[in-house]
This record gives structure tokens, C-alpha cells and sequence, in this order.
């Protein structure tokens, strides 16, 4: 390995300098990918065997299939913009159908419309749909009789939801939606932090159930952006951070795997970070890891930062992707109506979700002889499950995906992919604690951090948590805007 000398940044006169990117996810290739657009020559070091973290491409059967995150939110900007960035725009792909169900009180019942992350707005959806009791629908309409709640700087979704308009609402639809996302449990995560339009809405009416309708009527009188709400791409999500990557190296970035960080400490005249037996001289550098390891990196800088790092929880889980003879599957499920099926954890499954891949995505369906299908299973502070083997896994999806769709067949192929510590969770008072982490670690120019930890677990979020770190470090480096590759002739325009 080449070893800068220690302490060293090696930055030639009038460059805008050298960065080392710590954390080769989404949010590092993101973030080097965004400094490399400003002229700042970067080394990322990844401490895996590969890079994309949770976007993970892989093969089943001879498919293509996302062993990780298999679509991102398209409303926001930053991941369309990114994938546009590296070549993949016209790969963006929308869902082929986005028809999803959830597996509760015994039968498979369409998902309503008219609500907010399972804040119902419109009963009629609801009632039709058999999610809801009618003393839980009953109890929706009570909250009329109550008297404002006071939610105070932040509160948690499933309590203050739960207060205003039942237990009902929160177990059979916040739940299995937030849990989609977070692995979480709705009783303890920030409504400030995961749901903020909520949030606002709660702030500002005496009634729930009238903030939810005010925000349905302001989405439906403003002008939509084109496109679909979720989007993937066409091969898999898990193509997005390949594609980064080479677009990285090749504005002249260095990325490394199999490269754990031991230390960075601040030097006289930078950083220096090391990694096995190489130290490396940097300007500056971002920590894109999760809570554990920057809570590590940051024990010696930035102690306050650390300790707050630490008190990150985070939830395991796993994906269990299975290929199928489509011709042995019910019409339930190969039927093409579906893209799957989200469960309650008040109802007592094991699985917490099922994607019908091969509905879902077109590129899935490329084989007509062949069907792909996933579940997942782990929440935060249930994860037991994770203790059995991966021939379990699959067994006991199977047995849940039998009772709820009436799948009897084996299938051809299946992977089990185990995020352990996979998603950090976002309890009340969280966007207080990501605000001292990063006034911590502000008072040390040149270094900051980003992931899935602070802004949000999407891959939007991610990307946007990217650019705030790479925008704080080219600030601190006084880096000037010098595009490696114009989207336009210099000489024409065009």
C-alpha cells in the first residue's frame, strides 16, 4: 500500500485540496461523488469487502435481484438527480403496479387511501377495506370529543396518534407502514423526525383527524411533480452505488474496500487517517459510517459527539428472496394485481413483509418462466427470529406466505440477506441529538458526517445528508466550482 507521509495532505498549490471519505454506502459514494464535482481529490475507504452498503445487487436463478433497498422515494429530488448524474436516468424505472395489501385480521385487505403514513383522513377507504373494527372506526370518531393534546417539542408517533384516535390505528396501519421503514416500533419512534408534515399538522389543529385532511387538500390543490411517487431501476436499486463508484474513479477518486479505519487524528496542518498499515494525509474528511463506528473514530476529537453516537439504537433484520416456477403459484400472487403485502406485528406473523418482485418491477419479470418474491423479517427489540438458520427463514416464510395467499409451492432458488444492525432508529427527541452532534463536530473545520443516522434512512435522505457533509467540507476547504465532466460544449453550449 502507498503511505502519504503522516500528517501530509500532499495538496499541490491551488488545489482545492485533499478528502477521505470514511464508509463506502450510498452516503459516502455520495459524498465523494459530490467533491469530486468541485475539484476535491478523494479517497474513500470502505471497511467491507464491497461498496453500496444496504443497495446491494445481486443474482438469483440467473435474475437480477436487490438483495437490499429496492426503491427510492422519487418525489424528492436527490436520488433521480444522482442517477441521472452516473448515467442510469433512463434506467429510473416506475413500479408496474403499486396495488399493496396488508395481511390483517385474518385476510388480505387492500390498502386504504386517504391517510397519512396510517393517519386516516378519509374513513370512507378505510371502513370499505375491513382493516379497522367498528369500535376501532367508532373510536376514529370520538376524537371530536376530546380535548386538544398537548405534543410539546416532539412526541412519539404511536402515543400521540393512539391518544387522539386510537390503539386501532396505530397497530393496524402506522405500524406495519413506519416499521416498513424504520424496523421500528410506532410507540417510541420521533413524529418530528419521521413523519415532520404529521408533526406540523398535530401542532396546528386541535384535531388529528382535520390536520391530516388540511395536508390531503394542500397535496391535491399543488401542482404534482411528473413521475411516480417510488421509483427503482431497471436491474435493481443496487446498481445506483456501482454506478456511483465508477463514475468516482473515474473523475480520479481512489476507492478502497477491505479497509477498516483505526484512527484519525487531527494534525498541524490537516488529518490523518489510518487505515491498517497506512496512514493517509487528508484536508479533510467525512464520516459516512454508522453510529458505532464514527462514535469510535470520534472517541479522541470530538468525546461529546461520541457519547452521543453511542446512545444510536438500531433494528436487525433480514431478506429472504425466493424464485419460483411461475406456473406453480397461485393467481393470488402471479396474478400481476399485487405488489405485495405489508403485516401488522399486532397480528402475531412472523414475516412483516412480502414483495411480489416479478409484479412489482418489470425488469423482475424478464423470465416468464420464472417469479421472484421476497419477505422480510426482524423489528427493533423482536429480533429472535434472527436467531435461526437460513433454511428456517425460508421455511417460515413460506408457512406465513401459505396462509396468507395460499402459496403451497417450494421454491427453485433462495438467499437470505441479514442486515444485522441494519437501521438506526429515530426516538423522540433524535433531531435534538443529530443538532449536538453536528455542533460538536463543528468545531473542527474540515470534518463532518452523514448517513442514515441523522437526516432520514431513504435513500434520498441519505444523498441529501451527503451533500450537507461534502458542502460543510468544501466551505471549510474554500474549494472552488470546477466540474471534472460539463454537461455542455464549452465552445457551443450544446
Amino acid at each position: 500500500m502507498r503511505t502519504d507521509r503522516p500528517g501530509s495532505s500532499s495538496r499541490p498549490a491551488g488545489s482545492p485540496g485533499h478528502a477521505v471519505v470514511i464508509g463506502g454506502g450510498i452516503a459516502g459514494l455520495a459524498a465523494a461523488h459530490r467533491l469530486l464535482g468541485e475539484g476535491v481529490r478523494v479517497t474513500l475507504l470502505e471497511a467491507g469487502p464491497r461498496l453500496g452498503g444496504k443497495l446491494y445487487a445481486g443474482e438469483l436463478a440467473g435474475a437480477p435481484v436487490d438483495l437490499g433497498a429496492e426503491s427510492m422515494l422519487a418525489r424528492r429530488p436527490e436520488a433521480v438527480a444522482l442517477a441521472e448524474a452516473v448515467g442510469l436516468g433512463a434506467s429510473v424505472q416506475a413500479p408496474a403496479t403499486a396495488t399493496a395489501h396488508l395481511w390483517t385480521r385474518g385476510a388480505l385487505r387492500p390498502m386504504p387511501r386517504g391517510h397519512v403514513m396510517g393517519v386516516p383522513g378519509d374513513l370512507g377507504p378505510l371502513a370499505a377495506s375491513g382493516v379497522l373494527s367498528a369500535e376501532g372506526l367508532a373510536r376514529i370518531e370520538a376524537e371530536r370529543t376530546l380535548a386538544p393534546t398537548e405534543i410539546g417539542e416532539d412526541v412519539a408517533v404511536g402515543e400521540y396518534v393512539a391518544a387522539r384516535l386510537g390503539r386501532e390505528v396505530v397497530d393496524r396501519l402506522v405500524e406495519p407502514l413506519l416499521g416498513g421503514v424504520y424496523a421500528g416500533d410506532a410507540y417510541r419512534i420521533s413524529m418530528r423526525a419521521a413523519v415532520p408534515q404529521l408533526f406540523e399538522a398535530a401542532r396546528t389543529h386541535a384535531l388529528l383527524g382535520d390536520g391530516v385532511r388540511e395536508l390531503q387538500r394542500r397535496a391535491e390543490a399543488a401542482p404534482q411533480p411528473p413521475g411516480p411517487v417510488f421509483a427503482g431501476i431497471d436491474g435493481g436499486i443496487g446498481r445506483l452505488p456501482l454506478a456511483v463508484a465508477e463514475a468516482c474513479r473515474a473523475a480520479g477518486a481512489r476507492l478502497v474496500t477491505g479497509a477498516p479505519v483505526r484512527e484519525v487524528l487531527r494534525t498541524a496542518d490537516g488529518w490523518r487517517v489510518v487505515a491498517g498499515a497506512e496512514a493517509i494525509g487528508a484536508d479533510a474528511v467525512i464520516l459516512a459510517t454508522p453510529a458505532g463506528a464514527a462514535a469510535r473514530l470520534l472517541d479522541g476529537l470530538v468525546p461529546t459527539a461520541a457519547a452521543e453516537l453511542r446512545g444510536v439504537e438500531y433494528a436487525s433484520m433480514a431478506l429472504i428472496t425466493m424464485a419460483f416456477r411461475r406456473r406453480d403459484l397461485p393467481a393470488a400472487v402471479s396474478g400481476g394485481g399485487a405488489s405485495g403485502f405489508l403485516v401488522p406485528p399486532v397480528d402475531g406473523r412472523t414475516i412483516k413483509a412480502s414483495t411480489f418482485s416479478s409484479n412489482k418491477w418489470a425488469w423482475a419479470a424478464a423470465d416468464p418462466e420464472l417469479f421472484l418474491l421476497r419477505t422480510s423479517v426482524g423489528r427493533y427489540a423482536d429480533e429472535s427470529i434472527l436467531l435461526r438458520e437460513d433454511g428456517e427463514l425460508v421455511d417460515v416464510s413460506l408457512a406465513d406466505l401459505g396462509e396468507a395467499v395460499g402459496l403451497a409451492a417450494r421454491p427453485v432458488a433462495s438467499i437470505v440477506t441479514r442486515w444485522d444492525g441494519g437501521l438506526p432508529q429515530y426516538p423522540v427527541g433524535h433531531l435534538d441529538r443529530v443538532a449536538r452532534i453536528r455542533g460538536a463536530v463543528a468545531a473542527l473545520p474540515g470534518l463532518a458526517v452523514c448517513g442514515a443516522v441523522y437526516d432520514g434512512v431513504g435513500i434520498p435522505a441519505c444523498i441529501a445528508s451527503a451533500g450537507r457533509a461534502a458542502d460543510t467540507v468544501i466551505a471549510a476547504l474554500g474549494a472552488r466550482t470546477a466540474p471534472l465532466a460539463p454537461t455542455t460544449d464549452q465552445r457551443t453550449g450544446q
